[in-house]
């Protein structure tokens, strides 16, 4: 057993929770059945503990400019109250985290770093302070992250939120944030909301003291039990964030892996004045065209027969290694097995039919465009 235990251990051990290690904290796996309540999510609604990432506040005069040189993307640009997916890398290009950072002000923003990386970033982000005036605060020990996820998600936060806020929810765009209020046992907490998650469905993250997470988390318990609303564990939020295509610290994306080999090139900033921490190397890996016409590039498969594949197999053609599966399992919404692999880009083009060696089997899977699953509004 793991020594790091969110605020909410408690509420997922009675509600019956299998616990797994992810990023040095014991998480629920799943309460009941990791099917259910990926169908829940996908058809009413979900509520995960996601309380093991991390929260670090970059305050100051110099907060933007901070981040387009501790970031590869140009965080200057975004509006207060709007939210942008960006990398953290190395002088290399080497990916430290992929990680989400909102604007909450002219001088303040909270970067959320992945759970096994939080430390990592905010000990590289304070390193890359040094010439700027701001101020770098880890607060991840002291805060919870709680997320509704699913087509009644709005629906259910709307039960929680006073009437004369319900347009702040109604009219908040995806990837923006707004703090508003949720009643708990008769009080109204003012909360950081937003409008973003990892399944490919709508739904909202709340950021919450630790002390009121329990609170909060029965809240959306209750008001969420007329729209079908669950707990949902970790095992469901890997299915759905791998039929929607997205990738996860340690399977897609790691050190060793660059922005454009992962298919995120949009999310480097190359063209912004300012210098940032692996620009050099990644201009030089983009010119190369490792990703696009050298090297290996991420792609989807989508299984031809019934047998799934999983983290590791290699990716053959004509019996020769020419990649490894990253993420693989059976797709619950879409019925057939799903992947994503990291494969050389002469056999990366959509509609390739390539073999993945299941224990010894080659099964065919073909190249698809990423993501499997969109939902339909």
């Amino acid at each position: 057993m793991t020594e790091n235990y969110t605020a909410l251990y408690d509420q997922h051990k009675k509600a019956g929770a299998s616990f797994t290690d992810f990023g040095g904290w014991q998480m629920p796996l799943k309460y009941t059945s990791e099917l259910a309540e990926h169908h829940a999510v996908r058809n009413a609604a979900g509520l995960f503990d996601l309380s093991h990432m991390g929260e670090v506040w970059v305050t100051g005069p110099d907060a933007g400019a901070f981040l387009d040189y501790a970031l590869a993307g140009k965080l200057s640009a975004i509006a207060v109250g709007k939210a942008k997916y960006s990398l953290i890398c190395d002088a290399d290009g080497g990916i430290i985290d992929d990680l989400i950072s909102y604007r909450r002000g002219e001088q303040k923003y909270l970067v959320v770093p992945n759970a096994g990386n939080a430390t990592k970033v905010a000990t590289a982000l304070a390193e890359r302070a040094a010439n700027f005036n701001v101020a770098v605060e880890d607060a991840s020990a002291e805060t919870s992250l709680i997320a509704v996820q699913g087509p009644n998600a709005e629906a259910i936060l709307l039960q929680l939120v006073p009437a004369g806020q319900h347009s702040l929810v109604t009219e908040l765009k995806y990837y923006a944030a707004v703090e508003v209020g949720i009643t708990v046992n008769g009080t109204v907490l003012t909360l950081l909301l937003a409008r973003t998650g990892y399944t490919g469905e709508d739904g909202f993250e709340i950021y919450v003291p630790n002390e009121d997470a329990a609170g909060v988390w029965e809240s959306l318990l209750d008001a969420g039990a007329a729209h079908g609303l669950i707990p949902a564990g970790l095992a469901c939020r890997d299915s759905l964030r791998l039929e929607a295509g997205m990738p996860l610290y340690g399977n897609e994306l790691s050190r060793h892996v660059n922005a454009y080999a992962a298919g995120l090139g949009p999310v480097v900033s190359l063209a912004k004045e300012s210098d940032f921490v692996g620009k050099e190397a990644l201009a030089a890996i983009k010119a190369a065209g490792v990703g696009s016409t050298i090297g290996q590039k991420l792609v989807g498969l989508k299984g031809l027969g019934r047998r799934a594949a999983r983290g590791h197999y290699p990716v053959l053609n004509d019996g020769m290694l020419i990649g490894e599966v990253t993420s693989g399992q059976p797709s619950p919404t879409l019925g057939y097995p799903v992947a994503m692999a990291y494969v050389d880009v002469e056999h990366a083009g959509i509609g390739t039919v390539l073999d993945v060696d299941l224990r010894g089997k080659p099964e065919q899977f073909e190249v698809v465009t990423l993501p499997f699953y969109k939902r339909s509004k």
